[in-house]
């Protein structure tokens, strides 16, 4: 027989503030459901190594849930299911709520751009007899995680005579895969004696094409001659169309389970495709809501969100304003009177590097889906930042449709810090806050998240959508 808890223990349970681990207060039902969702998930990871594969993907899922793409001759109605496409790159997603536009939107927002690799302009050359290519680094990575790692080529080709070609190789089940060389540690004394991030250069990431040289000449440039044989015969390029070419070098490989309990997914891309799959299913139960439901896939935000992709471009006041053309709405008092969730992900506490992070203000694996009242760095700079009134809702949101989730930081006040598109749709007179999925080792090439906390990001992107 259970003992009866004391006065002091029914206050600090009436008072205090505790996050709950997941494993701790979810059913044994609930646990296999989000283990479930997590397997969707993955196959979704699979198939959205870039931003352009991402947008494939998601319109894909889209149409499998009845939305077709907008046209300017369709009448909107509430019900409806439509998506907008921006160069391939970005994308947004949208269903008719039964009120006026003007009574605002449910807006979720996300990035589908990762950290990687992308190739010069020209960046095809031949050295000592090694076929190579030049990169530049895209976002923020340390670059010695890239040496001898197994890596994969996308890329969108625009030929001479205007046609597309796409390249995918590296994931493919016979594919050869591409890599970035390293030092022997035998002979690395002076590169080892380096700060971390000078270990590498930038002008050092160059990947191994080849070494075969073609067989029908002694001239100089043999093996170079032999990639672009290659190339040609397989795609119809020339060295010329690499000018106008997208190509990506991201990591090879599926998403996995990590860990002996399966409880982890470990993958290339988390940040933040975590939450824009999350979003997107989120969408989908939504069958009639009240609010118009727009969610958002953003590309650049791993560079500042610029470009006529990223957040700070008028793609969100485009896709307002071609559904205020149906339905009526002045787009100042739309934005007014809607509310955002901004998703991206947030650093889960690592007991290796535990100095960076304070753990009263720190996500935890298990713990739910985080919730960030403000980002940027050290001094409050380059963030928005939501207000009480609107923690307040999310809170209760949360709460009364049985979400797990936590209040984070992204690490120490003066540590550092990093920043989401939330300013952008702040920026609009939008109510916004941060709500994402913490990881491990963001940024890296193989970055780790919590099975259970994907699915509470799922739970409460529904619960936002489906209100």
């Amino acid at each position: 027989m259970s003992e009866e808890k004391t006065a002091v223990e029914l206050l600090k349970e009436k008072l205090e503030f505790k996050p709950k681990n997941g494993y701790d207060v979810l059913s044994e039902a609930e646990i296999e459901k989000a283990y479930a969702f997590c397997e969707g998930y993955k196959a979704y990871l699979d198939a959205s190594k870039t931003e352009r594969e991402a947008v494939k993907s998601s319109v894909k899922l889209a149409e499998e849930n009845g939305f077709v793409p907008y046209s300017r001759d369709m009448q909107l109605k509430a019900g409806d299911r439509v998506y907008f496409i921006n160069r391939d790159r970005a994308a947004a997603f949208a269903v008719i709520g039964k009120e006026a536009l003007e009574s605002g939107l449910a807006i979720t927002v996300a990035h589908i751009d990762s950290p990687r690799l992308d190739l010069k302009q020209r960046p095809l050359y031949e050295d000592n007899e090694l076929a190579m290519l030049k990169t530049h680094y895209y976002g923020g990575i340390k670059k010695y995680q890239w040496l001898s790692i197994p890596l994969a080529l996308y890329g969108t080709v625009v030929l001479k005579d205007g046609s597309k070609v796409d390249v995918s190789i590296g994931d493919g089940e016979n594919d050869p895969v591409f890599c970035v060389s390293d030092l022997l540690p035998h002979l690395g004394k002076n590169q080892m004696s380096q700060n971390a991030g000078d270990i590498i250069a930038g002008e050092q990431l160059n990947i191994i094409v080849g070494t075969r040289p073609f067989k029908d000449t002694k001239e100089a440039g043999r093996v170079k001659l032999n990639i672009l044989a290659v190339l040609n015969e397989k795609y119809g390029m020339t060295e010329e169309d690499f000018l106008s070419a997208d190509f990506e070098l991201v990591p090879a490989g599926k998403a996995v389970d990590v860990a002996m309990d399966r409880s982890l997914i470990g993958a290339y891309g988390h940040d933040d495709r975590v939450c824009a799959y999350t979003e997107l299913m989120g969408l989908f139960d939504a069958k009639a809501p009240s609010k118009t439901l727009v969610c958002l896939l953003a590309d650049r935000e791993e560079t500042g969100s610029d470009g006529n992709t990223g957040m700070q471009s008028d793609f969100l006041d485009l896709v307002v304003r071609r559904l205020s053309d149906k339905l009526g709405g002045a787009k100042e008092e739309i934005y007014a009177a809607s509310k955002c969730l901004s998703a991206d992900v947030n650093a889960a506490f690592d007991p290796n590097f535990p100095d960076v992070l304070e753990k009263n203000n720190a996500a935890f694996l298990n713990y739910g889906v985080a919730v960030t009242k403000y980002t940027g760095h050290r001094g409050k700079y380059d963030t928005s930042e939501a207000s009480a009134e609107f923690v307040s809702y999310i809170r209760k949101l949360f709460d009364s449709n049985n979400v797990l989730w936590q209040m984070a930081a992204l690490g120490k006040v003066d540590q550092g810090g990093g920043g989401t598109v939330a300013k952008y749709v702040a920026r609009r007179n939008v109510d916004v806050i941060d709500v994402g999925v913490p990881l491990l080792a963001m940024h890296a090439p193989f970055e780790i998240a919590s099975k259970l906390d994907i699915y509470m990001a799922y739970k409460a992107f529904s619960a936002f959508n489906c209100e």
